[in-house]
C-alpha cells in the first residue's frame, strides 16, 4: 500500500480548525479507499511560534518539509503581528523557497449555494485562475531609506523575468488546453505599466503560437473585474500576475458564494519540491475557536492535493462528497447564510465518504 507523507501547517486563527478538519477527511477517505494511506506530521509554525521564538518558522524549516509528498496549509495572519511579518515569514517563505511558481485557484458555483450574481447559471461561472506565484509585485525587491525623516522613501519593485513569465504562460496555456473550452484570458495592465507588463503581453503572444488549439484574448485588469460580474460565461482559464490574480481570485470566490469555499494549490510543476495546498480565506480571528469556520475550502484544497498526487479517483470521490454536503442548506456555515458548524460539515463529508465506500 502506498503511503503519502503529508505536512500539516495549521498556522493562525481558523487555520487551526480547518486543517484538522481536512486531515480528518483525508483519513476518512483513506479508510474508505484501497491502495493508499496518509502519514501526517504537524508543524506548529505561525503567530504563536513567533511569540516564542521571534520567527514564524525555524530557519531550517524548509529542510523539514523537503521530503514530504505535499503540504496542507491553513492560514497566516495574527492581529498582534504585522501582516508583512506573518506572510513573508511563513507562507511566502515556503512558496518562494520551494519555487511553487504556479498558484492555481479553481472557482465554480457548488450545488446548493446561492451565489450573488443574478442571471448567472452554474455553468456560466466555472473558472480556473492561474496566478504567477514567485515574482511580480510580490518579488520582495525594494527597500526603505531615511526612515523617520521628511525625506523618507520606500520602494516595492515589480520584478518580472522572461523565464518566470514564459513558464507561467506555458502552464496556463497547457491548463486551458486540457479543459473542454480551450479558452484562456491573459490579464494585463500594459496600458499604464509600460515595461514589465508590456513584456508580459509580448511573451503571452509568443507562447500562444505553441498552442494553436487554444483560443485566447487579453483583458486589462480593471476591465476584467467588470467582465467577471457582467459576462462570466465569456471566461474560463485566466492567467494573471501575482497581485492581479490575488485580487481577482477573491472577487471570483465571492461571486461563487464565499471565500470560505475556495481552494488553492501552490504548485511546483517540475515536482522538485512538495507543493502546498490551502484555502484562500484568511485567519479570521473574529470567529476563531467558535467552531464556525467553513472547512469546504480546505476540503476542496485536499481534492487538488489528491489530483497532484495522481489519485484522481479519490479526488473525485471527495469532490462528490463535498457537493453532496453543500447541496444541503442545513449544512451551510455562517458565511453561506446557514448555522452549521465546522464539526457538522466535517462529519457529514466523512459520513458520505464512508457510505459511498459501502
Amino acid at each position: 500500500m502506498k503511503t503519502y507523507s503529508i505536512a500539516t501547517i495549521p498556522g493562525d486563527g481558523i487555520g487551526k480548525e480547518v486543517v484538522p478538519a481536512g486531515q480528518a477527511v483525508m483519513q476518512a477517505l483513506a479508510a474508505a479507499a484501497t491502495g493508499f494511506r496518509f502519514e501526517f506530521e504537524n508543524f506548529d509554525w505561525g503567530g504563536d511560534h513567533y511569540r516564542r521564538h521571534g520567527v514564524m518558522m525555524p530557519a531550517d524549516g524548509l529542510d523539514a518539509l523537503r521530503s514530504k509528498d505535499a503540504i496542507l496549509f491553513g492560514s497566516a495572519g495574527d492581529p498582534d503581528i504585522p501582516d508583512h511579518i506573518t506572510l513573508w515569514g511563513l507562507r511566502l517563505k515556503i512558496c518562494q523557497g520551494f519555487d511553487q511558481y504556479a498558484n492555481v485557484r479553481p472557482t465554480r458555483i457548488l450545488p446548493g449555494i446561492d451565489a450573488p450574481l443574478k442571471r448567472c447559471r452554474p455553468e456560466d461561472l466555472n473558472w480556473v485562475i492561474v496566478r504567477e506565484n514567485s515574482e511580480g509585485e510580490y518579488s520582495g525587491v525594494g527597500g526603505r531609506v531615511h526612515q523617520g525623516h521628511p525625506i523618507e522613501a520606500a520602494t516595492d519593485v515589480t520584478m518580472m523575468t522572461r523565464v518566470g513569465v514564459e513558464r507561467i504562460m506555458r502552464f496556463a496555456f497547457r491548463l486551458a488546453q486540457s479543459r473542454p473550452r480551450k479558452l484562456l484570458t491573459v490579464i494585463t495592465k500594459s496600458n499604464a505599466q509600460r515595461h514589465a507588463m508590456v513584456m508580459w503581453d509580448e511573451i503571452a503572444a509568443q507562447v500562444a503560437r505553441e498552442f494553436p488549439e487554444v483560443k485566447w484574448d487579453k483583458e486589462i485588469v480593471d476591465a476584467a473585474t467588470a467582465r467577471m460580474v457582467n459576462r462570466p460565461a465569456t471566461l474560463d482559464t485566466i492567467v494573471a500576475t501575482n497581485l492581479h490574480a490575488d485580487i481577482l481570485s477573491d472577487l471570483a470566490a465571492a461571486l461563487a458564494g464565499s471565500l470560505g469555499i475556495a481552494p488553492t494549490g501552490n504548485i511546483d510543476p517540475a515536482r522538485r519540491f512538495p507543493s502546498m495546498f490551502e484555502p484562500i480565506h484568511g485567519s479570521a480571528f473574529d470567529i476563531m475557536g467558535k467552531g464556525l469556520a467553513n472547512p469546504v475550502g480546505t476540503f476542496w484544497s485536499v481534492v487538488m492535493l489528491l489530483e497532484h498526487l495522481g489519485e484522481a479517483a479519490a479526488a473525485q470521490r471527495l469532490m462528490t462528497a463535498i457537493e453532496a454536503v453543500t447541496a444541503n442548506p442545513a449544512l451551510h456555515t455562517g458565511d453561506l447564510g446557514g448555522r452549521a458548524t465546522t464539526q457538522q460539515v466535517t462529519e457529514a463529508v466523512c459520513a458520505h465518504l464512508g457510505a459511498s465506500a459501502r
